[in-house]
């Protein structure tokens, strides 16, 4: 796939092929642009143009394929594959333009956020196995919470840590993401949630043998259907394959690679 072969495909047709949306992607080229002419030394010249350097990235994070398919796809070396995609994405990322909104933004009057979490597979570690071995999904995984404002229509915080640990466990050790919201909607691993109780909406809990009342049903289905938004946010970033399939890379770049991608839904949200 090479850039100059999607020109004559519309702007519904690019996004399908490519993952983005075709202004999305002019903005992105201005920021490599910017990028390439700050620096100091050139180099030698790459063998691809911006434009498939780009595309590149773009059809490894949607798609994820190996980077050896993608060294025979572009007739480049499989090195300078992950080269090319390590810049991308740094430059990206340097830009500060796809950087989720700060926690002094958020809008604090009537506001209330959903917080979610999401699970991404990754290879076996050779060592320390049980610090990211999932009992839920009986994998090894790296956790993703995810805290959406339907206020803002944006994708407002991410944070990423080792399968083991709970997400009420997660939650408690990044509670200064909460302190700007008058509520936060969860699932029932919330419960006990102490240090945000006063705003902290959450179903009600069956008690055992006993069933629900009317009233709590009904609770519990208006709960349910304002968390909707945090599901279609799960999916959405599920759609680039490198965060649904099973993580083939180094641990320490999936914190940036999902920041860069909620950073890129909240830019389609927003237009």
């Amino acid at each position: 796939m090479r850039y100059e072969n999607l020109t004559r495909f519309n702007d519904e047709e690019f996004k399908r092929l490519v993952g983005v949306p075709r202004p999305l992607f002019s903005k992105m080229m201005t920021i490599l642009e910017n990028s390439e002419r700050a620096k100091k030394k050139s180099g030698r010249p790459h063998s691809l143009t911006l434009e498939d350097q780009l595309l590149l990235s773009l059809n490894y994070l949607r798609s994820y394929r190996t980077q050896l398919e993608l060294s025979v796809d572009y007739g480049i070396a499989e090195s300078n594959v992950n080269r090319t995609i390590q810049k991308v994405e740094n430059a990206l990322i340097q830009s500060r333009y796809f950087a989720l909104p700060k926690r002094n933004q958020h809008v604090a009057n009537d506001d209330f956020v959903i917080i979610d979490f999401t699970e991404s597979q990754i290879e076996r570690p050779k060592k320390t196995q049980r610090k990211f071995y999932s009992g839920k999904k009986k994998k090894h995984t790296l956790k993703t919470q995810v805290i959406f404002s339907p206020k803002l229509n944006q994708i407002v915080s991410i944070q990423v840590e080792i399968g083991t640990m709970h997400d009420l466990k997660i939650a408690r050790k990044y509670t200064k993401e909460f302190a700007n919201f008058t509520c936060v909607l969860g699932d029932l691993a919330y419960k006990g949630f102490k240090e945000i109780k006063s705003k902290l909406l959450i179903p009600i809990k069956k008690p055992r043998k006993m069933s629900l009342p009317k009233e709590a049903k009904q609770i519990n289905k208006e709960i349910s259907r304002r968390r909707i938004p945090i599901e279609h946010i799960n999916s959405r970033l599920k759609v680039f394959r490198i965060l649904s399939e099973r993580y083939r890379n180094r641990r320490k770049r999936f914190g940036l690679r999902v920041n860069l991608i909620s950073g890129l839904i909240n830019w389609m949200i927003k237009k």
